[in-house]
């Protein structure tokens, strides 16, 4: 398979653009009993219907009550990040015209990502910003129960071609596969963004994504493959059919340019185009593994957006991700950024 090349936009307005859902996460803390009480898939995410999620989160607080609330969505997350280490970010997504919604648009500007939201404020039926339930365990494992609400009619109406045009890089989150209008919306926004030479990336999000919608995967990918791909140890398991992350890794260069394979506590494998960089893993006593993932993502795009290379950009993406797992939460506080930053980066 052939992977065009990107050209950089000439001094873009924005380095990073991403497309992704706008979930407001709930997080609870609760124990492995409970998932299998509730037949709970462990360790991956499940799409539910209003219904469900209500019973489940009149259960979840009656139990364990609500550990925190925050924005959140990959993409938004990963946005987020690259945000707060200095990346010029804009966000296109999706809420309903209500509570939520607004503490959703407040919690983006509030990180200083720029963003284009489309709320649905007719009366009649104003739509209902997305939940993602976040069940923490006692190993840091998160699941995920997840109602898409509003997000899922993500389509290309929420796209700014103005904004796409004038950014460096185009992230698109691999949740919007779920959705036939979402799924439509970043084909769309990579075919747009290829014909004006910006870079793409995109991350496979969640072994579940491959496993029921690898179809509309194949489908985002297309032909043409993209410049940037983020995944884990499972998905790039999953996803290349291997039984080794060497092997998966090879077969990965048939749709990525570049790419990360996280690896948990034994630190990512990036591949730069042309080798392989083993990034040293940073030993910590995990809480909430929920959001490494995205910080990981965040991190890196900020580094690479800003020219310091994969081996840069891998090494402040693993002390990120290390970071965020030693908390609650998807994302790291705002002063803590410039901490890693500057560990990592030094005075650039």
């Amino acid at each position: 398979m052939s992977i065009t090349p990107a050209l950089t936009p000439v001094s873009p307005l924005y380095d990073i653009y991403g497309l992704g859902n706008a979930l407001v996460d709930k997080e609870f803390l609760v124990h492995d009993e409970f998932l299998q009480a509730q037949g709970i898939a462990k360790g991956s995410m499940t799409l539910i219907d209003e219904p469900r999620l209500v019973s489940l989160l009149a259960e979840l607080r009656r139990e364990f009550g609500l550990k925190g609330r925050a924005s959140g969505g990959s993409a938004a997350n990963t946005v987020v990040t690259a945000s707060y280490f200095g990346s010029r970010a804009f966000y296109s997504c999706r809420v309903g015209a209500d509570e939520a919604g607004a503490f959703y648009l407040a919690d983006l500007s509030a990180a200083g990502v720029a963003t284009n939201p489309r709320r649905d404020a007719d009366s009649a039926a104003p739509g209902m910003t997305g939940r993602c339930l976040v069940l923490i365990t006692d190993d840091a494992e998160r699941t995920m129960n997840t109602f898409l609400g509003i997000t899922s009619d993500l389509s290309h109406e929420e796209i700014d071609f103005d904004a796409l045009a004038a950014s460096r890089l185009l992230y698109i989150e691999g949740y919007l596969v779920t959705s036939p209008s979402g799924r439509a919306a970043a084909v769309r926004a990579k075919a747009f963004a290829r014909e004006r030479g910006i870079e793409i990336a995109y991350t496979l999000s969640d072994s579940s994504m491959l496993q029921y919608f690898g179809e509309g995967v194949a489908q985002i990918l297309g032909q043409d493959g993209v410049d940037l791909l983020f995944c884990n140890e499972a998905e790039a398991l999953q996803w290349s059919g291997q039984a080794s992350v060497s092997a998966a890794a090879h077969a990965l260069k048939q749709v990525a340019r570049r790419f990360c394979i996280t690896l948990g506590a034994r630190g990512a494998l990036v591949f730069d185009g042309e080798n392989f960089l083993d990034i040293a893993a940073h030993p910590v006593t995990p809480l909430d593994s929920n959001g490494a993932g995205d910080v990981f993502a965040g991190a890196f795009l900020h580094a690479y957006a800003a020219g310091l290379g994969c081996q840069r950009a891998g090494d402040l993406a693993s002390l990120a991700s290390a970071r965020c797992v030693t908390q609650f939460g998807p994302r790291l506080p705002a002063r803590a950024h410039g901490e890693i930053r500057a560990q990592v980066l030094g005075a650039l």
